[in-house]
């Protein structure tokens, strides 16, 4: 049912964010140059690997030994618009219609995390990852690692179609008011670095 769910509302809002996708498009285009998109291999049901796709929102720079610029410095002021109004995900309606993604589920983070998760942690790769999700309407890049990661099981746990659709409309909601766009001190979120005792966090579980 969640999969009929998602094609249905993808394939119903089409005459809405299919033109906003192509009107985008053009704006990074002439912002930005070419590429328009942005890819990436991310896990995500069972871990399995995909190309994720959204739009670019950072220029390319490097520094004298030619690795990128820290994003604080790659981020334009239109790139920070699309970020803040999450404008730059709407490409990834393409794999929630491909089926590598969800409408709500954890989010999809890189590759190299795979490694670095607890048993408990990694068990947000038990449901497709999302556009949206648990842990982005309770605080999105604000959140710690560790809440983020508490909101994904929760989800994994909890999950129904009635919270799908709680969690849509609040996603619009935070949306609205571009709460939780970076981290405190970033222009996103930091790297996921666990801790050498994860049994020594203090944060709050969901509940």
């Amino acid at each position: 049912m969640k999969r009929v769910f998602d094609l249905i509302l993808v394939l119903l809002s089409l005459p809405l964010w299919g033109p906003l996708l192509l009107v985008i498009a053009l704006l990074v285009r002439v912002k930005l140059g070419a590429p328009v998109f942005f890819r990436q291999r991310r896990p995500g049901l069972h871990g399995r690997i995909f190309e994720l796709i959204k739009f670019r929102s950072m220029r390319d720079a490097s520094d004298a030994q030619g690795r990128p610029l820290p994003d604080t410095e790659r981020l334009t002021p239109f790139g920070r618009v699309l970020r803040a109004s999450s404008l730059d995900e709407l490409p990834e309606l393409w794999n929630v219609l491909r089926g590598d993604m969800s409408l709500v589920g954890p989010r999809p983070l890189l590759v190299e995390y795979l490694p670095r998760y607890t048993p408990e942690q990694a068990r947000r790769h038990e449901v497709r990852p999302g556009l949206t999700g648990l842990a982005q309407v309770k605080g999105r890049n604000a959140l710690s690692w560790e809440d983020r990661f508490r909101w994904d099981v929760h989800y994994v746990d909890n999950r129904s179609l009635w919270l799908d659709v709680r969690i849509i409309a609040m996603t619009l909601l935070k949306v609205l008011r571009r709460d939780g766009i970076s981290a405190a001190g970033e222009a996103t979120m930091p790297e996921f670095r666990p801790a050498a005792s994860d049994s020594s966090s203090t944060s709050t579980t969901p509940t």
